[in-house]
């Protein structure tokens, strides 16, 4: 795949980069292995100052970063200032607790004192994608590098400019240019990457298939991973819920980045008695969504990032209508070829049906009728994803015990599901393993190592001299 910035939106190529040769890729490699050995010696308070630094940075540059979005991959630019304000939160966050998530976990035992130390190990590789392509990568940059790791950055190929102005803020924040560095190669080099000894660990966000390989590699050559790939979030909507705010919500969190979100709500779970008026709300809100110029300040929504990406959507709705599924609101593309997808719903969605076993990425909302609570959380696990979901009830204990029975690594009660920096974020199932965020993702990437300290032994008596 050529490394170039596709505008999705006027379908022209906005630049093209020459891909690394393997000679520069090695050379980086070992800047980086070389620059490990010294970064993990920098106390924190140093490492935070340097973090804040980078957080001042995307505050000040975010006009920039959010029209490289726009031109990239057609994310409206009002959406692309926030993700830039995000990511500085989440570099402020690591820099304020860092030192305290990996401070010594004192453990009592028969020794004089014994304790887990948390350790860096060295260059993270992070193979990231282009839906969210700043706080994708800051996620797991920020904990990186205040645990004392380095980064190597290959970011998908059709945000290059993205990649590379996010380097420059690190190194413009102070970092040391080898702590964090992007690579502009194909994904035909990763694997010599993940096989090289001196990367220690990979991260990934992408696709279902690209995790297994990714994970394939890196099991072949003993590395730890974190895979946070593909969801199918269910929305449970329960009779005695909210129907108004559920449905204005459930739209937001469908329409989340035009739909190009692994955590965007996907399969609407709603009990029978409220179906026909939960549609009805919903197709309202999903039609008030203003497309448009990703560089409008009045877009809400852009073009999917590429016109294949449409085109593949398109292919899945087509299918799974032929399988029985039912439109309850027409859109998607207007041609083949285009990037642009309007909003659609599908109802009547049953197994057997691409709809119901595939994700759909994009703003395609799947109706699913529950007979009741327990069979909306059936139906709800009733897939090979498990990344997130949500469950609205009037009744929010009910909602609690319902949230606990569904197989995801988030579920939210009467809210929309998102990603901060204090909570833990990643799947079970297909979607991965392993934890982004809050103090467990910045302990993904260290060396859990176990000091013991024996008693002090006590001097043998002297005989009395006689």
């Amino acid at each position: 795949m050529p490394i170039e910035s596709f505008n999705p939106y006027t379908g022209r190529v906005e630049r093209r980069f020459r891909a690394f040769s393997r000679a520069k890729t090695e050379q980086i490699l070992s800047q980086s292995h070389r620059a490990a050995a010294t970064w993990r010696t920098t106390t924190f308070p140093e490492r935070a100052r340097l973090m804040h630094r980078a957080a001042d940075l995307l505050r000040e540059r975010q006009e920039e970063l959010a029209r490289l979005m726009a031109l990239e991959m057609g994310k409206p630019i009002a959406d692309g200032r926030a993700e830039a304000v995000k990511c500085a939160l989440c570099c402020d966050y690591y820099a304020d607790h860092a030192e305290e998530f990996l401070a010594d976990d004192e453990i009592k035992t028969e020794a004089r004192r014994s304790f887990i130390s948390h350790e860096p190990i060295g260059v993270v590789l992070a193979v990231m994608p282009w839906n969210f392509p700043f706080w994708q990568v800051v996620r797991f940059a920020a904990p990186a590098l205040m645990a004392g790791n380095v980064g190597l950055l290959k970011h998908a190929s059709n945000v290059p400019q993205c990649a590379l102005a996010l380097e420059k803020i690190f190194h413009d924040a102070g970092f040391p240019p080898a702590t964090f560095r992007a690579l502009l190669i194909g994904s035909d080099m990763v694997e010599q990457l993940i096989a090289d000894d001196r990367v220690r660990a990979v991260t990934l966000t992408g696709s279902e298939p690209a995790g297994a390989q990714v994970a394939a590699t890196a099991g072949r050559y003993i590395k730890k991973t974190v895979l946070e790939l593909g969801g199918s979030d269910a929305f449970i909507v329960l009779a005695d819920a909210d129907l108004e705010v559920a449905a204005k919500t459930a739209a937001q969190a469908r329409m989340i980045n035009a739909g190009q979100s692994c955590i965007a709500a996907k399969r609407f779970i709603v009990e029978k008695p409220v179906l026909k008026e939960f549609i009805s709300k919903m197709k309202t809100h999903l039609l008030a969504f203003r497309p448009g110029d990703p560089l409008s300040e009045d877009t809400q929504y852009g073009p999917l990032a590429r016109p294949d990406l449409a085109d593949e959507l398109t292919e899945q709705v087509n299918d799974s209508v032929k399988q029985g599924a039912k439109v309850e609101l027409h859109g998607g593309q207007s041609k083949p070829g285009t990037a642009l997808f309007r909003p659609m719903i599908l109802s009547n969605i049953k197994p057997g049906q691409r709809a119901y076993s595939e994700e759909l990425f994009g703003p395609v909302a799947l109706i699913l009728e529950a007979k009741d609570a327990d069979d909306a959380v059936r139906l709800a696990n009733d897939s090979r994803f498990g990344l997130g979901g949500s469950v609205w009830t009037h009744d929010v204990r009910r909602g609690e015990e319902l949230a606990r029975r569904v197989e995801a690594g988030a579920v939210f009660v009467n809210s929309m599901v998102k990603s901060s920096p204090e909570m833990p974020f990643g799947g079970v199932k297909k979607s991965g393993y392993g934890r982004e965020l809050s103090y467990l993702g910045i302990r993904e990437f260290v060396n859990q190592k176990s000091i013991w300290i024996a008693q002090e032994e006590k001097p043998a008596a002297r005989k009395k001299v006689e």
